[in-house]
């Protein structure tokens, strides 16, 4: 273990007899002086040179530098999984544009900012609390795959985890301790990545790390889910997938804007409460459209020869689910393990069908000039959080992507 040298008399330290400082008052005299700085050598030496060779009288000035900145600036019960709304189907305007939002303007040893361009919404941070407006409305801009947030509020929220807030404080709860509540909060967390945010899971894999959190019961839901999908089991009601022949993210990034809460549950447990908003950027796969699994084929002759390498669209995907935490002492489970409540999502600028088991963009080609006959519900903006997850099965229009 080191050791600290404390300071013993003769080394300046208290009690010694020689100190420097013994004896110094600090009055007003001392104060003032002590304002007085000595020169710099090098104005020293100006001052020298000029009193010898005084400079021209109208020497000018150099002019200032110009300095700009680095950028511009159903509640389907516990057999059938996960209550999924209708998928809330994309228009064909491009969404809203963002131009400028600065993430904290960190400087890397390029001299550029290392925040993406973006708009004049103010970077967010994760919720904490309950939203009381949708995010405002911007210019109207085209995603690409250098800038897929662009045209949308979602350029402003964080990546990934950090966009899912959670609680200030664990204190004991229910019958739980303060450190096994925080346990579960992680837990919960942890199982959010895993279903909407890892990429393995997200192109399609096997959402391994989800089953491991999940209690058995609903952990052999989701397995037979993926195993065997259709319109009443499809596993998206779980987790956000998608099938890379029909939809591959163009960047590692996923927007993320939501929030973690809990309360206790009486002498059952703790109740976990999330609702989570996730905003994937993709681009069309080599059978975007095409017919199986998502119905008819939906493709135009035009798709023939075309290139859809720089084709960006957005689905957003609002999940809001509540776990539960029973007391192992009186309940079957496992300590620790997730046990699904009540849930609910909705998916917006996802194709109107459903069980094929994964989440089907509607891509811009894919929308027809004439409205679709199965789009029979509201327009929605998928953007906006304070409104309720709607009950209802039908299929409507987004406000914006």
């Amino acid at each position: 273990m080191p050791t600290i040298d404390e300071p013993r008399p003769g080394d300046g330290g208290p009690g010694s007899s020689d100190d420097p400082f013994e004896g110094l008052v600090l009055d007003e005299e001392f104060v003032r002086a002590a304002t007085n700085k000595e020169a710099s050598g090098r104005a020293r030496m100006l001052t020298e040179r000029w009193r010898r060779e005084p400079p021209p009288a109208n020497e000018p000035w150099r002019p200032t530098t110009e300095v700009r900145p680095a950028g511009k600036a159903r509640r389907a019960g516990r057999a059938a999984g996960p209550k999924r709304a209708r998928p809330v189907r994309g228009v064909l305007l491009f969404a809203l544009a963002v131009a400028v939002v600065l993430v904290g303007l960190r400087l890397t040893g390029t001299g550029r900012s290392d925040a993406p361009e973006s708009s004049a919404l103010p970077t967010v941070g994760a919720e904490t609390a309950p939203p009381s407006s949708a995010p405002p409305t911007v210019d109207p801009d085209v995603p690409t795959p250098e800038r897929p947030w662009a045209g949308s509020p979602a350029e402003a929220w964080p990546n990934g985890a950090d966009g899912i807030g959670m609680p200030d404080s664990t204190p004991a709860t229910g019958v739980f301790g303060a450190k096994q509540v925080a346990a579960h909060l992680d837990a919960v967390k942890a199982y959010l990545v895993a279903t909407n945010l890892d990429p393995q899971v997200l192109a399609g894999g096997s959402p391994q790390r989800a089953l491991e959190l999940l209690n058995g019961e609903d952990a052999d839901r989701l397995s037979q889910a993926l195993a065997h999908p259709d319109a009443e089991h499809d596993p998206t009601g779980w987790l956000s997938r998608f099938d890379p022949a029909r939809a591959v993210p163009v960047t590692d990034q996923v927007k993320v804007q939501g929030r973690i809460s809990f309360e206790g549950d009486g002498d059952k447990g703790m109740l976990v409460h999330t609702d989570v908003t996730y905003v994937y950027a993709l681009r069309p796969g080599p059978d975007a459209g095409k017919a199986g699994g998502g119905g008819a084929d939906a493709r135009p002759a035009s798709w023939a020869g075309a290139d859809h390498s720089r084709s960006v669209d957005r689905e957003i995907v609002r999940r809001v689910q509540d776990f539960r935490f029973y007391d192992p002492e009186h309940y079957r489970v496992t300590p620790g393990k997730l046990v699904l409540d009540k849930g609910n999502s909705e998916f917006g600028n996802n194709r109107c069908a459903w069980g094929a088991g994964y989440l089907e963009p509607d891509f811009a080609f894919l929308r027809a000039p004439s409205a679709d006959p199965s789009q029979s519900g509201p327009t929605v903006d998928p953007y906006n959080r304070t409104a309720p997850l709607r009950e209802d099965r039908e299929c409507g229009t987004v406000s914006r992507t």
